[in-house]
């Protein structure tokens, strides 16, 4: 059973009963991530969700993992573009005090000038981690080739420079800002009881109030035609080739998630059995989709020995002409929606992931998408929506691309000399 509702101070709350599980999850989303930066507090959302774990008024930070970890239960957050989220996942039994601790972490944190100090260093540490991951280097170099300096480029994890100008001034003034109920949502799901729960998320949330509010409203960027490069001594040249996709809350993106699973979604996809199978020219490609506020993309990823790029990155081109040119037969339409279907039920299974697709549905498009809405959508599939997502997205090729490893000259070739090598 599901319901949404909104408290008198703007924030909703959706919650799902499931009577036969013993355990409830609960998260604390805000539609605030890097999105909301700018070059010069780049980074800040990030922080403050490190330093939310740092210690309350009434309680160590120690005491806030104890308190959750020895009833057996799991406490952790994490930033995206778009939105963070804190989230605890226990015995149904412990409810009210996942709710008494996430308000606490979110109303009482001290923000010290100690731990703030600390904490920088733990940032530059997973900042250098992300900079050894070329993986990493490259998600980060292709959101420039795409969005170049629209914000959403911006790298969640901020950097060295942003992250050492953070006062306590800084992070309380933008909490002050951003952290505020109307940008926010609470997701529970699991067992509960569905009279009690308004008023016990009133008890601790119905007082949120902040004085600098800044609603949040995401730009509509284009997506452009870049070709970005970044040297590194690495065996592997790691390769990231966009093309144009679908914003987040649009119904085309079921069909698009259908078409990239064909294209390289798995092992039996086109590019998989092309590219490694029959060429043997890579170990790893595979195809996914990114939807943002107003933007998206599709993106193929490949990891492939530099000597192979010129034979891969053609033949990778070649096969998206022919998958858009020619595209699929009712046969594998059908196949794709039952593969879709299943291994969307596959991963609601658990209390912690419906709750984070609750929290995501009501924060970003404001009302609960239920699985049977879901199923019903992909049920919906049929050739003439293929052929229309087909046009608007893989259609219109491979737009931009970007590379890691070592210096290659016949990425140029295959980019007509479009490729700029970048330091950072």
């Amino acid at each position: 059973m599901y319901n949404l509702f909104k408290l008198d101070n703007g924030l909703r709350v959706v919650v799902e009963d499931i009577e036969y599980v013993n355990s409830v999850s609960v998260g604390l989303w805000v539609e605030n991530g890097s999105r909301n930066e700018n070059t010069s507090n780049n980074g800040i959302s990030h922080f403050i969700e490190h330093m939310l774990f740092k210690g309350t008024h009434d309680r160590t930070a120690k005491q806030i993992a104890e308190s959750i970890e020895d009833v057996g239960g799991q406490l952790n957050a994490f930033t995206g573009r778009e939105a963070t989220c804190f989230y605890i996942k226990a015995l149904d039994t412990y409810l009210e005090l996942s709710l008494d601790i996430l308000s606490d972490m979110l109303f009482n944190s001290n923000f010290l000038e100690d731990d703030i100090e600390k904490e920088k260093g733990v940032i530059f540490e997973e900042i250098n981690m992300s900079e050894d991951s070329p993986e990493d280097v490259l998600a980060d170099l292709h959101t420039k080739a795409i969005w170049d300096t629209d914000s959403i480029s911006l790298p969640i994890l901020g950097t060295m420079d942003t992250v050492k100008s953070f006062s306590k001034k800084m992070l309380v003034d933008y909490i002050d800002s951003y952290y505020i109920p109307e940008n926010s949502v609470i997701s529970i799901s699991g067992k509960f009881d569905m009279k009690t729960i308004e008023s016990l998320v009133q008890k601790y949330f119905g007082k949120w109030s902040c004085k600098n509010k800044k609603i949040t409203e995401y730009s509509s960027p284009e997506i452009l035609n870049k070709h970005y490069f970044r040297k590194k001594d690495i065996e592997q040249l790691h390769v990231s080739l966009g093309i144009p996709g679908v914003e987040l809350g649009n119904d085309d993106t079921y069909a698009l998630i259908l078409l990239s699973n064909i294209l390289g979604g798995g092992s039996s996809s086109l590019l998989f059995q092309k590219i490694r199978e029959e060429l043997g020219v890579c170990y790893s490609i595979y195809c996914y989709i990114s939807a943002f506020k107003n933007t998206g993309i599709v993106s193929i990823y490949a990891g492939l020995s530099p000597t192979n790029a010129e034979v891969a990155i053609k033949a990778i081109k070649e096969e998206v002409r022919k998958f858009a040119t020619i595209g699929i037969d009712n046969d594998r339409l059908f196949k794709a929606k039952e593969q879709l279907k299943g291994s969307y039920i596959l991963g609601l299974e658990s209390t912690s992931s419906r709750m984070f697709s609750n929290g995501r549905s009501v924060m970003f498009m404001n009302k609960i998408n239920t699985p049977e809405d879901v199923i019903r959508k992909i049920n919906d599939i049929d050739m003439s929506k293929v052929n229309a997502v087909m046009d608007k997205t893989f259609k219109r090729g491979i737009i931009n691309s970007t590379y890691v490893g070592k210096e290659n000259e016949m990425l140029k070739e295959v980019f007509e000399g479009k490729i700029i090598s970048v330091d950072k």
